[in-house]
């Protein structure tokens, strides 16, 4: 595929600012929040003291110093959600978190993508863009580039550098192919855990850093090996199920699907499987569709 830009209209920006904001989040997200510089974009995770997902998003810096700030690429429709919860743990800190509503977030990708901006295949590297941000996947670099930009003007800085206009279904397939989650599209609010869903593969979970909301049961999950889920790539034999089709070994439940999306005659998906349904290696079947596992080489199960 060509050099393709797609703005993300489900995607939304938050800006936290202030000169306690790396401690501030270091303290409640899963990632190394010291590793975010204008050189380095992270993925990382709010979570409930249990350990289950409420929030993913990207953490790019925007200036450093006490006069600095992240920017948050975000779910749009839940960023009031997640800005209404960093509050809660504001307290005293010197920080402000508030909406970026005139900033777009895009996904660029395809042939030449990163050559374009003369980015690095190595996730995270970041670059100054069009009056905002882009910077490589911190998952996979084989995921391209995200770009947090000016609405006004973010289609003509894309097409002025060369990027082809695409539409969602173009990033999904990309994306549900390589096996990476797209926020509550793909993980259940207040169940979904990290180790479950690929963050300890795709660079979402930092382990050596300082405690953080629910890195106890996170880390005993780990050393444990209580992990019996895991959320991988599907491919569906015609058109997708519905997200939240059950998919089925040998008539018992085996799963549940997620996003999917149409591909080449037939569909893609990500599905939530039980591992154990996985090792007996019967067929899995989502209604009347057969289902196939396409295990990325990332995952490590």
């Amino acid at each position: 595929m060509t050099a393709t830009a797609v703005i993300l209209q489900h995607r939304g920006v938050l800006r936290v600012a202030g000169a306690d904001r790396v401690a501030f989040l270091q303290g409640i997200v899963s990632n190394d929040v010291e590793r975010a510089s204008r050189n380095s974009a992270i993925w990382t995770a709010f979570l409930t003291p249990q350990g289950k997902f409420l929030h993913e998003f990207f953490l790019a810096e925007q200036g450093p110093g006490e006069t600095g700030a992240f920017l948050l690429d975000c779910e749009a429709e839940r960023a009031a959600d997640l800005a209404r919860r960093l509050k809660l743990y504001k307290l005293r800190a010197r920080v402000t978190v508030e909406p970026l509503e005139d900033f777009a977030v895009a996904a660029l990708f395809g042939a030449g993508a990163l050559e374009k901006l003369g980015l690095p295949a190595e996730p995270g590297s970041t670059t100054l863009f069009g009056g905002g941000l882009a910077f490589v996947d911190p998952r996979l670099a084989a995921l391209g580039i995200r770009a947090i930009l000016p609405k006004a003007t973010a289609q003509q800085v894309l097409s002025e550098a060369g990027f082809a206009a695409g539409n969602l279904a173009d990033y999904d397939a990309l994306r549900i192919a390589a096996g990476a989650p797209d926020g509550s599209r793909d993980l259940e609010v207040e169940k979904s855990t990290l180790l479950e869903s690929g963050f300890d593969e795709l660079h979402g979970v930092d382990w050596d850093k300082g405690c953080y909301m629910g890195q106890e049961l996170t880390a005993r999950t780990k050393y444990r090996g209580l992990v019996k889920k895991r959320l991988v790539p599907v491919e569906i034999a015609g058109p997708a199920p519905e997200a939240g089709t059950p998919i089925t070994c040998d008539g018992k439940e085996a799963g549940i699907l997620r996003s999917a999306v149409a591909h080449n005659g037939g569909s893609l998906g990500l599905a939530l499987l039980r591992l154990d349904a996985l090792e007996d290696g019967a067929p899995l079947m989502a209604g009347e569709s057969a289902v196939t596992l396409k295990k990325p080489a990332w995952a490590n199960f």
